[in-house]
């Protein structure tokens, strides 16, 4: 749910601002599913989402965002564009 999630930490690589809401260990399987890059790329072109299936959870949420560098002017505009990913996959 949207009002349970929050960024815990951004990490900028040469490509990406990572932008991750929750812990990679808290899940038994990440994936890059296309369906969620296309939600990702109608707010930012060439953005991924990695979605994780949860310990005892067969629902499937937002593990990461990936927005790429060149798409937005800042860490902060990578953190309001990764929130309205998510906002629209959970729409």
């Amino acid at each position: 749910m949207a009002s349970s999630r929050s960024i815990q930490g951004v990490e900028q690589t040469e490509n990406y601002y990572h932008v991750r809401y929750r812990d990679p260990e808290a899940f038994d399987e990440i994936r890059t599913p296309d369906w969620a890059a296309t939600v990702a790329g109608s707010v930012v072109s060439g953005a991924e989402v990695r979605t994780g299936d949860e310990h005892g959870n067969d629902e499937w949420i937002a593990q990461s965002v990936l927005i790429p560098v060149d798409g937005v002017a800042d860490e902060s505009e990578a953190r309001d564009a990764a929130d309205r990913v998510v906002d629209k996959m959970e729409s």
